[in-house]
């Protein structure tokens, strides 16, 4: 028997996936993995042979080559595992199953089988006995010389024994209709069950390759997440030794306008003094000496003003323009910020994605 079975003489009536352990044969207690992970375990028939194998294959290495016989129990140990003896293999085999309702399917399929081939064998034993007889009654039977003088003996004995051989053969008959109705509602429901297993399989392959296409895609997203994180993060760091600019020029903003108030103090003053000047040299017209020592004054005091105001539009100019930059760096911050905000919204939902694709796989 091959440990492979080629499919042009065997088919799998069932199929499923298990974790194949051996018992240890120096021990005959512990248990051995025989596969590092979950393999196929199937049920094959051999119609040549009339004969049921359970095969499973661990990459290139047979793990499982057992024939069933009419004298093998499957044995349910816990919820989830069961075993079997095979003589012939000098083993026990053990199958760890995912859930308690694919170990009881498999315990059930055992069943079927260990029937099958028990009416299997019960038939060949029938044929054999049959032949058998038929051996024996051709051994009692007289030579071809004596079988053509004595005709109407030969008739006779086939009259005597006529009618318990074809109550034999029908009977076999009746019994080999039944069994090959049993076998053809057997091969329909195996048939369904593979072709079952194949759209399954199918479908699973689909979504896996959906899956890894998926994984794929969200690992690409990840890493321009990240990248653009890392730019984000690039960009925060500037704006914030920008905003650290932003509050020198704040400070050097608060100290002119300080500066700026005490010149407007300060010219409000002089201001005060030239109209107190002006309505002394209106009152006081004799005072023309003094009125143009204080015209001088005067005029130096506007020239002064001149100045004066010149400095105050200066600092003014540079006020407003210093507003105007604060102002821009506060819109380009806020726009910042909010970008920011998006993208991190962005991360979050991304994150859930993938915890909900890690849970759903």
């Amino acid at each position: 028997i091959s440990p492979v079975p080629p499919y042009s003489r065997e088919q799998p009536i069932f199929t499923t996936r298990a974790h194949v352990f051996q018992i240890d044969p120096s021990t005959k207690k512990n248990w051995v993995p025989a596969s590092k992970q979950a393999v196929t375990v199937s049920y094959f028939y051999d119609s040549t042979r009339n004969s049921y194998r359970i095969i499973s294959v661990d990459g290139a290495k047979v793990i499982i080559n057992s024939t069933i016989t009419p004298n093998m129990t499957f044995t349910k140990t816990s919820q989830k595992f069961g075993q079997w003896a095979d003589s012939r293999a000098n083993t026990v085999f053990g199958l760890g199953f995912p859930s308690e309702q694919q170990l009881t399917k498999f315990a059930e399929k055992f069943q079927e089988v260990k029937e099958a081939a028990k009416l299997a064998r019960d038939r060949s034993q029938e044929k054999i006995e049959t032949s058998s007889n038929h051996s024996q009654e051709s051994g009692r039977e007289t030579p071809s010389s004596t079988r053509a003088s004595s005709v109407n003996g030969t008739d006779d004995e086939k009259a005597s024994h006529g009618g318990p051989a074809e109550a034999h053969l029908k009977s076999e008959n009746d019994k080999l209709k039944l069994a090959l109705a049993q076998s053809s509602c057997n091969v329909k429901k195996w048939e369904t069950e593979l072709q079952t297993l194949r759209e399954s399989n199918a479908r699973l392959t689909t979504a896996l390759q959906e899956s890894a296409a998926s994984i794929e895609h969200w690992k690409k997203q990840f890493s321009a997440c990240k990248e653009e994180n890392d730019q984000l993060r690039s960009k925060i760091e500037e704006l914030e030794e920008q905003c650290n600019e932003i509050n020198k020029e704040k400070e050097r903003n608060a100290q002119l306008s300080r500066r700026l108030q005490e010149l407007e103090t300060e010219l409000q003053d002089k201001e005060l003094e030239l109209e107190e000047l002006r309505k002394q040299g209106e009152i006081i017209p004799q005072l023309m000496s003094e009125c143009e020592s204080v015209s001088e004054q005067l005029q130096a005091a506007e020239k002064k003003n001149k100045d004066l105001e010149e400095k105050v539009r200066t600092l003014r100019t540079e006020v407003e323009e210093s507003k105007h930059r604060q102002t821009n760096l506060k819109t380009e911050l806020k726009n910042f910020l909010d970008v920011l905000d998006g993208k991190i919204d962005e991360l979050h939902d991304f994150r859930q994605g993938l915890s909900k694709l890690g849970v759903d796989n």
